[in-house]
């Protein structure tokens, strides 16, 4: 079936062709490791990895990037009055900007592997790749389209005229908004910076190009570098939260177009932001929310997943603790159909007759209509649910309960959320809900979070169940 994506460039749905037939090509812009990462931050990486997801589904080979960013980033974008938020972060805690960098980036993995994140086959930080950026910036000041003054290096705007066709920004109001902070270096207020240089900044790097300054690279010229080194020249997806579209995408697009002379990206995304009880998250408003403070609160990094994923990514997604609780009772309800059809096909409960063909057959085209229609989770969530009730409507042969958890793994393996096959357990009469937790705690064994391993311990244990360990793997008994 033809994927359909909707390009922020054209605004308007456009196929998925790839530039290589079979192969397809995607950049995330991934985090900048100054704090722990926090839920708004994952519905854009957890958009990116159901795209990625749904696209290998489709029979597609991807390869995919996603950039740390730990250097360069301005509280402020490109504005000089900006702070980098490396530093920032360096002078509130005592740490180097290297140690902070460090600290987060690992924390951002841990937050990978707890949400389900089928991991990019390259996470470049910006910090080793100085000289690849040396390159792209060199080149714009032989071509004429970048500028120095006193060591700070500048895109000039002027010489791209399609700067701001992603935004749909024009000219004349990116004039004016720039006009909030004027630097008499620049030759106009719209250029951005593609190096800096800053006695005080922590990070830096003696010039990659021959007569530089010593300095450190603008935000913005990185993800440059890192895509091209990887992608190549030219890209199939790229991906973002749409506060990225301007300036971060929009420079993108200039300083790599005006480099290579070819079309950067074929297809541009980006995710919406996240709501908080129908606000905008704030730590002054008491509805910030890292991704630690919702493991902290029992909540499974599936739940969570499940969560943030539910809404397609183009939709407002308003997050509460009540949707967390609805998450929890949606993977229950999931698992306790898988659950039965695993005690069908394993012997444990006596087969019957019924035929669940046709209902396989629908919710995959149905699944996969909703999904090839610009990612449309929530209808293939819909698809889904119409599955789980057929399935607990039937009483399947052991063929058909083969064909239902077949149906079951495409479904977990496309979105992620309700995590690997529950274990034959013929004897528990256990909640569903417990089951699906049971089963959590075993793949994050398996993962080694023993630290999520007690918590889904710990919550069985609160409704009144133990986890006795057998030959044939856990079970739950009456406490």
């Amino acid at each position: 079936m033809v994927i359909r994506l909707h390009n922020s460039l054209s605004r308007s749905l456009e196929e998925l062709r790839p530039l290589r037939p079979g192969k397809v090509t995607m950049y995330h812009c991934g985090p900048t490791v100054y704090s722990s990462p926090h839920i708004g931050n994952f519905r854009s990486f957890l958009f990116a990895d159901v795209l990625r997801r749904f696209v290998e589904d489709q029979g597609f080979e991807v390869t995919q990037v996603m950039n740390v960013t730990d250097v360069g980033h301005l509280t402020l974008d490109d504005i000089e009055g900006g702070e980098d938020k490396m530093e920032a972060a360096s002078r509130k805690t005592g740490l180097t900007a290297w140690d902070i960098a460090k600290k987060y980036e690992t924390e951002f993995h841990d937050c990978q592997k707890a949400l389900h994140v089928r991991l990019p086959h390259h996470m470049p930080r910006a910090t080793d790749f100085i000289h690849e950026m040396g390159e792209i910036i060199d080149d714009l000041l032989h071509k004429g389209v970048a500028y120095e003054r006193n060591g700070n290096v500048y895109f000039e705007v002027a010489k791209f005229p399609g700067y701001g066709k992603l935004s749909g920004k024009v000219l004349d109001e990116l004039e004016a908004g720039a006009r909030v902070a004027v630097n008499e270096e620049k030759k106009d207020p719209r250029d951005f910076a593609l190096w800096k240089v800053d006695n005080k900044h922590q990070m830096q790097w003696d010039a990659p190009w021959h007569g530089g300054a010593r300095g450190f690279p603008g935000w913005h010229i990185e993800c440059s570098a890192m895509s091209q080194h990887y992608l190549g020249e030219q890209i199939d997806i790229h991906t973002g939260g749409e506060d990225n579209m301007f300036p971060h995408h929009e420079c993108e697009i200039a300083q790599s177009e005006a480099h290579t002379g070819k079309r950067f990206v074929s297809i541009w995304m980006h995710a919406r932001h996240l709501l908080v009880d129908g606000t905008k998250m704030s730590k002054s408003l008491g509805n910030f929310f890292t991704v630690g403070d919702i493991l902290a609160r029992g909540y499974s990094g599936l739940e969570l997943r499940y969560a943030l994923i539910r809404v397609q990514y183009r939709q407002t997604l308003n997050f509460t603790l009540k949707g967390l609780d609805e998450a929890r009772a949606a993977i229950g309800r999931v698992n306790g159909a898988r659950q039965r059809l695993v005690r069908i096909r394993d012997g444990v409960e006596p087969p019957g007759s019924d035929g669940i063909d046709v209902a396989v057959a629908q919710a995959n085209d149905v699944f996969t209509a909703a999904m090839s229609d610009d990612l449309n989770v929530s209808e293939a969530l819909a698809a889904v649910f119409e599955f789980t009730g057929a399935c607990n409507r039937t009483h399947p042969s052991v063929a058909g309960a083969k064909a239902g958890l077949s149906a079951f793994a495409r479904f977990e393996d496309v979105l992620g959320c309700f995590g690997p096959e529950p274990v034959a357990d013929a004897s528990s009469a256990a909640p569903a809900e417990l089951l699906a937790l049971l089963a959590q705690r075993t793949a994050a064994k398996k993962a080694k979070d023993w630290a999520l391993a007690d918590t889904l311990r710990d919550r069985i244990a609160a409704a009144g169940w133990k986890i006795v360990d057998t030959a044939t793997g856990p079970r739950l008994e009456k406490a």
